[in-house]
């Protein structure tokens, strides 16, 4: 397992939005994994190829090493001018939404790769240490606060990934993971990036062990 740390003063993991109302999701998506390390790895937004195949190299498991009660969450009124349509073209009026953050949230995610992975668990590694491009925790005005690389090794070999998280501190948090675990909870989430130039997603069946926090299902 590949050990990954997200820290920031602010995260956003956007989930389903009503053009106006951007809500953020209490845990990184699958779909803000991919982009972020599709940044590491130097992926263009339009290399569709490249990120679908990034997106089948591994599975997700995400830890959330803060409580509820200990990530505040804020709107930002957000208005935009001069904006543009998808043809390219100036939009004559403002967009006004409402964007959701999360404050203060931490996060531990596990990454077990496929045999066969156009992406290995080096290449990630190698890309996530030094990155082409900038990453960002969901949004551009979100930097991260530590080196994405739980160490400087960030490899843990366990059985699962249970026992793989047990061995990272915190040592606890809520677990959202694609793979189903004794005792968990499972949830619809529509977060899986499909292969459209347009962002269209998929959905995928998560498991949670833990509390769960308000998170946003299907």
């Amino acid at each position: 397992f590949l050990i990954l740390k997200l820290q920031g003063a602010m995260q956003a993991w956007g989930t389903h939005t009503y053009e106006d109302y951007r809500p953020s999701n209490v845990f990184p998506t699958r779909s803000a994994v991919v982009g972020l390390l599709g940044a590491c790895i130097g992926i263009d937004r339009d290399d569709i190829k490249s990120r679908q195949e990034l997106n089948a190299s591994f599975t997700l498991t995400v830890r959330a090493d803060r409580k509820d009660n200990q990530v505040i969450r804020i709107t930002d009124y957000h208005t935009v001018l001069d904006a543009r349509k998808v043809d390219g073209s100036a939009r004559k009026d403002a967009i006004v939404s409402q964007r959701e953050y999360l404050c203060d949230a931490e996060f531990t995610l596990a990454l077990e790769f496929n045999a066969d992975a156009a992406y290995s668990l080096d290449d990630i590694k190698k890309a996530v240490h030094l990155p082409r491009y900038t990453p960002y925790l969901g949004r551009r005005s979100c930097p991260i606060h530590r080196p994405l690389l739980w160490n400087e090794n960030a490899v843990i070999g366990a059985e699962n990934v249970e026992e793989a998280l047990k061995k990272v501190e915190p040592y606890g948090g809520t677990i959202y993971s694609e793979r189903e675990l004794p005792g968990s909870s499972p949830i619809r989430i529509r977060d899986v990036p499909m292969p459209t130039e347009v962002r269209q997603f998929a959905t995928r069946w998560a498991y949670i062990l833990g509390d769960g926090g308000d998170y946003v299902s299907e």
